[in-house]
């Protein structure tokens, strides 16, 4: 879809014999971006062969130079900014919206302004993802026509083999129909996008971030109203390849997502009930930079002589296993669990929504965790499940030993006993992972039946889980899902058939324990209430509507309900073991005179759970900087070498913040071609009406 319209040139038409273009000027702005010459239009229009290497294979062989970019030959056209783009988009958006942009950005004739707003509507978010402007070339209003006035679709051949090979699948016996092999980034990219763009009505894409290598963090979301959340609908997420060579749950994530749109359209009812009461997030590459590294270790070890096999388990356990900077990611976050340890016995110490030190920021904070930390902070999760490999077991926080020197070290959490539940549930519904056969991966946790405490089973800091736990409202488990962290395509489908059970039966697992609002007495939603539970020093706080979940066993327990300005609440509320699904309890809260807070005088800090990155680490270097001579400078992104190296023009008009681009980006100029520009010969000779 990008209506590229033009990257290079304009064949615009069918008829006998070629014409010129209009004669239109080039403003002064545009020119100073490179969008344009003015020299253009001086020199009188030749068809000629197309010839042009990264579009050789178009549905059609002739265009006109000198072009509407302003290119005069062949060689000019390959050596400009907009070729170049081109030749380099795969790269630039990990596969997204190819080959929709090449085929669209290498059209000759009149373009529809359909396919363009339609390629713009699928495909800005993954420009605005790598801080990259819409190419001036695919604004709909300079180079596209309207469908009355007869156009050319360039993604016509492609819609009609996408649906040729749709219709070549039976319908006669509905079911979900999964390829179980590896897939590349780009694969994954795709597949997600094709299953959000087939369940649109159920699910969608976004993106959290970028890798250290510019790589997307998509995730892919399933709930009954796909891009906001709903009143009391509990929010979980699933996190796959944290550790770039653990790529089993990686696959399993990506099968889960293709599993959950197809079965919801196929009618099965669970899985309808699972998306209508629940909000699920997914993403299946924490870490696709290491996952490059991994899979191209095992793709050059992978000797003809081996057994596939083999060339598999040959990867090793270490390749891949960090991001693009050598971080392991899993002992990059905050260390809250120090600074919990230091306070837990000071009775005015909050021990939940610990905030993050400032001095974190001054160490080496990778891209990815900065962007899972950001957006655990933006939404509020309820329970999270992270997806590892090297052993079969479950564990759960703490991770970090209760005494520095412990290396194992049972460190229990408040929430100890709905921890343990939430691991049960999980080991339990797998083929394998609880049973007592000494014999199988991970024998040594058969006494405890495949689940144990983080830090019982080796202590480190810096962990997701614990951060998790200790600064938002989020319970998270980690998942070790096999000795073999690469294993080989033919154990991708048993490994999830072993997974399948345990991956649903933990989602469902989030309606466990009480929802509720907290409100004024106007009825109206209390943002940042804290519901504390008697017996467990672990609040949650409620979001923005007022609404929270907290996760519990069944049992009789004591919840009370406070806001700052706001009166204090008790409820006894019950929970029998025969609940099937969340209870609810809501508690109404009346203003109260404010009173100073004793913990204000006791703990005086800088450091408050809403100073994120105080520092700017991460904005910086897209903000302008001012230059000696009183110029507006802007620090180019990671993708500007693409086209500094190459020795051309430099792009201004790529550059989302340029001076340049503010200035302009109001007032693009229409630009109507023609009605004939050369005739159309060769491949894909049609008539236009």
């Amino acid at each position: 879809m990008l209506a590229t319209g033009l990257a290079l040139l304009l064949l615009v038409s069918l008829e006998k014999s070629c014409r010129c273009a209009p004669q239109i000027g080039c403003p002064p702005e545009d020119e100073f971006l490179g969008r344009c010459s003015n020299n253009v239009y001086e020199e009188k229009p030749t068809c000629t062969e197309l010839n042009l290497g990264y579009c050789n294979d178009m549905e059609y062989s002739r265009t006109i130079f000198p072009n509407i970019l302003g290119h005069r030959t062949r060689m000019e056209a390959e050596s400009g900014a907009e070729y170049l783009l081109l030749s380099v988009i795969h790269g630039l958006l990990n596969g997204e919206c190819s080959p929709d942009i090449r085929l669209v950005g290498c059209s000759m004739i009149k373009p529809c302004r359909s396919t363009c707003e339609a390629l713009r509507k699928d495909c800005a978010h993954a420009f605005e993802a790598i801080e990259m402007a819409w190419p001036y070339f695919l604004d709909c209003d300079r180079f596209f026509v309207s469908d009355q006035e007869g156009c050319f679709d360039p993604l016509a051949g492609l819609k009609a083999r996408q649906e040729a090979a749709i219709s070549s699948v039976s319908p006669e016996e509905p079911s979900t129909i999964i390829q179980f092999t590896h897939t590349s980034n780009s694969q994954m990219y795709s597949i997600l996008k094709r299953t959000a763009a087939k369940c649109s009505h159920i699910s969608h894409v976004y993106s959290i971030g970028r890798s250290t290598e510019g790589r997307d963090l998509l995730v892919i979301e399933f709930t009954s109203n796909p891009g906001q959340h709903e009143l009391l609908e509990p929010e979980i997420k699933l996190v796959g390849n944290m550790h770039g060579n653990e790529v089993l749950g990686r696959q399993l994530l990506i099968y889960l997502a293709q599993y959950l749109c197809s079965e919801y359209i196929l009618g099965n009812q669970r899985i309808q009930t699972i998306i209508n009461t629940t909000r699920i997030h997914i993403l299946a590459s924490m870490n696709p930079d290491g996952y490059e590294l991994a899979a191209s270790e095992v793709e050059d070890r992978n000797d003809p002589e081996l057994t596939q096999q083999e060339g598999y388990m040959f990867n090793g356990w270490t390749n891949g296993r960090t991001n693009a900077q050598n971080i392991d990611l899993n002992r990059n976050f905050p260390d809250l669990t120090s600074v919990y340890y230091r306070n837990r016995r000071s009775r005015h110490y909050r021990t939940d929504h610990i905030p993050i030190p400032d001095n974190y920021w001054f160490g080496k904070v990778a891209p990815e965790t900065y962007a899972v930390m950001k957006w655990s902070r933006s939404l509020p999760f309820v329970q999270s499940a992270s997806l590892h490999g090297g052993e079969l077991v479950v564990s759960y926080p703490f991770d970090f030993s209760r005494h520095l020197h412990e290396e194992r070290m049972f460190s229990p959490t408040p929430d100890e006993q709905i921890f343990k539940q939430l691991a049960r549930t999980y080991a339990d519904a797998h083929a394998t992972m609880s049973d007592n056969d000494t014999e199988r991966c991970g024998a040594s946790f058969y006494r405890t039946r495949g689940i144990i405490n983080g830090a019982l089973w080796y202590s480190f800091a810096g962990g997701m889980s614990d951060f998790h736990y200790l600064h938002t409202n989020c319970l998270e488990i980690t998942v070790e899902l096999g000795c073999d962290k690469f294993p080989s395509e033919v154990e991708l489908y048993p490994e999830w058939k072993r997974n399948k059970e345990a991956l649903l039966s933990f989602v469902e697992s989030v309606h466990r324990g009480i929802k509720g609002r907290v409100k004024d007495v106007d009825g109206n939603g209390i943002k940042g209430a804290t519901i504390s539970v008697k017996g467990i020093r672990k609040d949650v706080t409620t979001a923005e509507d007022g609404d929270y979940w907290r996760l519990l066993n069944p049992g009789t327990h004591i919840m009370t309900a406070t806001a700052k300005g706001y009166s204090r609440v008790s409820k006894r509320v019950h929970l029998p073991h025969s609940m099937t699904k969340a209870g609810r309890v809501d508690f109404v809260l009346e203003k109260v005179p404010v009173e100073p807070d004793i913990d204000d005088h006791l703990f005086p800090t800088v450091d408050t759970w809403d100073r994120f990155d105080p520092y700017n680490q991460f904005e910086r270097y897209s903000e302008p900087v001012e230059s000696e001579g009183g110029i507006e400078r802007q620090e180019k992104p990671w993708w500007w070498n693409y086209f500094s190296q190459s020795g051309i023009s430099p792009p201004l008009w790529l550059l989302r913040n340029s001076p340049a681009f503010r200035d302009m980006i109001g007032d693009v100029s229409s630009i109507v071609l023609g009605d004939d520009l050369c005739q159309m010969t060769g491949r894909g000779q049609q008539r236009l009406k």
